[in-house]
């Protein structure tokens, strides 16, 4: 594994390999690597000539300075699980290599309606930061295949609009949210749970599911009402619970028979996770 840590040494290495007819694939990270991870440098593997990751905490799409503070960064245990996946190159900028011209007064993107709730609403300003670093990491890697993981539903709509405003010809890859044995969605932010919190964190896979069982006999109202109370017994602070349209992510307003998505949005103590279940498949529009 080639460790880059300049953005120009990076490119360079890359355009040569292009110009040799590797494909490129490419999953950007933030570090505290776990198995979800892992997973996405398989797919990559198996069907991308060459794989590079980057590890990057980027600044700008922390809403709250604290919850960047407290980010564990864990290189230490990370390089060595990169190398063992087989990944052919590290990126590793510091934030001085990936905004040299500071994080004041940056670029924005028009993002629609996706901006304005659930995620959005909640993290003002976490998408703008999300396209901010993934236009920078997209410019510098120009991969040919992108993977990412569906825990951030939102997010990969975003990237995906990102894409097209950039206009790059790379294919997003959402990938399976991988589950511990009790169902929690692996995330770098389980690290940060106490035993206490991390055995109440399991509520919000509990509250997927069942709103996924209750789906073809209760309507949204009853379903969100239920998982409130299940997550507020495993001790959740709620941000939001929504059913919403797979592919706008707009809220049901009923019954819908295909192409509904549950995601939800809690704390646990100081601790914010996410997590997301397709509750029947989206129909081709």
């Amino acid at each position: 594994m080639i460790i880059f840590k300049k953005a120009a040494n990076l490119a360079s290495w890359l355009e040569k390999q292009r110009s040799a007819g590797q494909s490129i694939g490419f999953v950007p990270t933030m570090g505290a690597l776990h198995e979800g991870h892992i997973s996405l440098i398989a797919i990559s593997k198996a069907n991308t000539a060459l794989t590079v990751c980057s590890i990057f905490v980027n600044p700008t799409q922390f809403n709250d300075p604290i919850d960047y503070q407290k980010y564990p960064v864990t290189l230490d245990q990370d390089i060595p699980m990169l190398e063992k996946a087989g990944v052919d190159i590290l990126f590793l900028p510091d934030v001085a290599e990936m905004y040299p011209d500071g994080t004041k007064s940056l670029e924005t993107y028009e993002l629609g309606p996706l901006e304005t709730f659930l995620e959005g609403k909640y993290r003002p300003g976490h998408f703008q930061g999300v396209c901010q670093v993934m236009r920078r990491l997209l410019e510098m890697v120009r991969p040919d295949h992108l993977f990412m993981g569906s825990k951030d539903y939102q997010q990969c709509m975003v990237v995906q609009r990102l894409l097209g405003i950039m206009g790059l010809p790379a294919t997003l890859h959402r990938c399976p949210i991988l589950r511990e044995p009790d169902g929690l969605a692996m995330s770098s932010r389980n690290r940060r749970l106490t035993p206490p919190q991390r055995a109440n964190a399991t509520g919000i896979y509990r509250a997927l599911t069942a709103m996924k069982t209750g789906f073809t006999v209760q309507p949204p109202p009853t379903l969100i009402e239920n998982a409130i109370r299940l997550l507020e017994a495993a001790e959740f602070r709620v941000d939001y619970i929504s059913l919403a349209d797979a592919l706008t992510l707009e809220p049901i307003p009923g019954p819908s028979p295909a192409g509904v998505v549950a995601l939800i949005a809690a704390f646990q103590g100081d601790v914010r996770l996410i997590d997301n279940m397709v509750l029947s498949e989206p129909s081709i529009r």
